[in-house]
């Protein structure tokens, strides 16, 4: 087929070629369908990843035990007060691992198990060692980030359905482009207020060309969980061996402290975050940190030292993964926020709730355009039951879902 070229119209001006009008409509149709159909489902894991970077703030605020007075916290974290005290806490118990703390305010973490199997969390100060009080080891933290990486499903059903929305949030991007005309200058566009139409559309509008590049960054790590899910994680990073050694409660903090000094003389840059505890298959204490790789989890950094000796073992660099574990350890910083502190976390989140708004808006307008139709304007009621009844068959797996998620929630406090 041969295109016919129009003669430029007086003047020399060319008239920009606009796609047909049937072709515009179906973009249009395919952008709301994706929008619209699973709305319910879309706006819940939108809203509890934007709350869960700011979950361990949530436990703090909860659990007095987890706060420390400001100006209380001098010179690094002291990991053999802490594990002496938390070993004296419950002498029955068993030490997992010790976190530091999240911020300057926080106290540091020690995750124990007891005698019986069940997992609770002890809070230390990260100076002194004292212990602070206890937490049940499912808190605002576990719920949020459980709800929305796998709706409390078994992992291996919930982290595919969940990240399969990428998939949506990816033909939503691809389609808002196009039916966006010319959005580039949308940036500086006020939100007109002359009715609630109006100013929903224009919200929309303005909120969805501000967060283009954190969409895009959240439609990439999400189908990175997507492949992982299906069977394309990457390979661990090397571990060392080590035989198992009896570790009476009184001297676990000696054994720390000749650890860590084995770690800090084997990798003196490594800024130490996490110690994990010597296992029942494995005699090794693992100090994992951040150095110079950006854009890393903590164990990607670590040294593992033995329990019998306090020799070091191993020692990795996140500088010798290879591609495909890099991009597996840069997922979750990158989907959270987590990698520059509070400068990250706090745009983050802000930006999670314009996503979490997108969603929400989108439903709105697609009713307030049926409402229009039907001269129903002003019917709050009307506009909710009209969204719910344009998600047609699809309202229902998505509501029901959500609905899972709560549903298994006392699932969390039966795991070990």
């Amino acid at each position: 087929m041969k295109a016919i070229a129009l003669d430029p119209p007086a003047g020399g001006a060319r008239v920009a070629k606009q796609p047909p009008a049937k072709q515009a409509r179906t973009w249009w149709l395919i952008h709301q369908w994706v929008g619209l159909k699973l709305s319910i489902l879309m706006s819940f894991v939108l809203l509890t990843g934007t709350l869960a970077v700011f979950s361990a703030e949530m436990d703090w605020l909860m659990r007095p035990a987890l706060r420390v007075e400001a100006g209380s916290v001098q010179g690094p974290v002291n990991w053999s007060a802490i594990t002496r005290n938390s070993a004296a806490y419950c002498p029955a118990c068993r030490i997992q691992s010790i976190d530091a703390p999240v911020a300057g305010l926080f106290a540091a973490s020690v995750t124990m198990r007891r005698p019986e199997g069940g997992l609770f969390f002890l809070y230390a100060h990260p100076t002194t060692g004292v212990v602070q009080g206890e937490g049940h080891w499912v808190g605002a933290e576990r719920v949020l980030r459980n709800m929305h990486r796998h709706l409390n499903m078994p992992v291996w059903l919930g982290v595919p359905i969940v990240s399969a929305l990428a998939l949506l949030l990816l033909v939503s991007f691809a389609t808002s482009l196009i039916v966006y005309k010319k959005w580039w200058r949308g940036f500086k566009r006020p939100i007109r207020t002359r009715d609630a139409r109006t100013g929903w559309g224009d919200f929309h509008r303005l909120a969805g060309v501000w967060s283009l590049w954190f969409l895009a960054m959240i439609i990439v790590t999400s189908l990175w969980y997507l492949v992982e899910s299906l069977g394309g994680e990457a390979p661990l990073a090397p571990r060392a061996t080590a035989p198992m050694v009896a570790l009476p409660a009184p001297s676990l903090a000696e054994r720390v402290a000749a650890g860590l000094a084995a770690a800090q003389a084997a990798e003196p840059a490594l800024a130490i975050e996490r110690v994990q505890f010597p296992t029942d298959r494995v005699g090794a204490f693992i100090f994992e940190g951040q150095k110079s790789a950006l854009l890393v989890r903590p164990r990607a950094n670590a040294v593992w030292t033995s329990a019998a000796d306090g020799q070091a073992l191993l020692v990795t660099d996140a500088l010798d993964l290879s591609v495909h574990q890099r991009i597996s350890e840069a997922a979750d910083p990158l989907h959270f926020g987590t990698f520059g502190g509070y400068w990250t976390k706090v745009p983050w989140f802000l930006f999670g709730l314009l996503l979490t708004g997108l969603s929400v808006s989108g439903a709105t307008l697609y009713a307030m355009r049926l409402n229009r139709s039907k001269q129903l304007k002003g019917q709050s009621g009307a506009v909710l039951a009209r969204a719910w009844r344009g998600m047609n068959v699809w309202r229902w797996p998505a509501l029901a879902l959500v609905l899972t998620g709560f549903a298994l929630l006392p699932t969390l406090f039966s795991i070990d």
